[in-house]
C-alpha cells in the first residue's frame, strides 16, 4: 500500500468534510470552501475527526491515485485552516510592485505597467520588492506565482528578474575581456 495514502487525515475543529455519491469531496473551513473530484479508483471514508482514503482494488491505476488523492484532500484541509502562500522577490533597477485595489501592478522595465488580477480566493501583499500571494487553494497559489514569475524570469548573468524567495539563481560569468 501507499505509505502516504495509508496515513489518516486529521480534521481540526471548525472544519467539515463532506463526500457525495460522485466522489466529490467538499471541505469547509474558516478560510473558505474547496471542492475536488476524487477518482473512482479510491474511496473517501469519514470517521469522526479523521478522513481515510482507501483503494477499491490493487490495480496499477488505483495504487497510483491512492497517495495523490490523500494529498489532495490533506491540502484542502490545510488550505481552509492555515492557507498557503508563495513569496516572490524582484531584482532589477526600477522593478516595483504596487497594489491598485486588489490588482497587482508591476513595473518590470516594459513600456507599460503589467496588471495582474488575483485568481478567485487569492490575495496579494506587497512590501518593497516582495510580493506575497496567499490563498486557500495550493494549486491556484502556485499557478499564480508561476505566471507572475514567467513575466520576467531571473537571468543568470545579472540576476535580474522575478524569483521565488527560496530559489537560488546560479550566476554565470560574463564575457571574458581581451587580454
Amino acid at each position: 500500500m501507499s505509505r502516504i495514502g495509508r496515513k489518516p487525515i486529521e480534521v481540526p475543529a471548525g472544519v467539515t468534510v463532506n463526500v457525495d455519491s460522485n466522489n466529490l469531496v467538499t471541505v469547509k473551513g474558516p478560510k473558505g470552501t474547496l471542492s475536488e473530484s476524487i477518482r473512482p479508483e479510491v474511496t473517501v471514508n469519514i470517521n469522526g475527526a479523521t478522513v481515510e482514503i482507501t483503494r477499491v482494488n490493487d490495480s496499477r491505476q488505483a495504487r497510483a491515485f491512492h497517495g495523490l488523492s490523500r494529498t489532495l484532500v490533506a491540502n484542502m484541509v490545510d488550505g481552509v485552516t492555515k492557507g498557503f502562500e508563495k513569496t516572490l522577490e524582484m531584482n532589477g533597477t526600477g522593478y516595483r510592485a504596487t497594489l491598485d485595489g486588489k490588482t497587482l501592478v508591476l513595473s518590470l522595465g516594459f513600456s507599460h505597467p503589467v496588471r495582474v488580477e488575483p485568481y478567485e480566493g487569492n490575495s496579494f501583499e506587497v512590501a518593497e520588492r516582495r510580493v506575497v500571494i496567499k490563498g486557500p487553494n495550493k494549486q491556484k497559489v502556485g499557478d499564480q506565482a508561476a505566471n507572475i514569475r514567467k513575466l520576467r524570469p531571473p537571468e543568470p548573468y545579472l540576476g535580474k528578474g522575478i524569483k521565488y524567495s527560496d530559489e537560488v539563481i546560479r550566476r554565470k560569468a560574463g564575457k571574458a575581456g581581451k587580454k
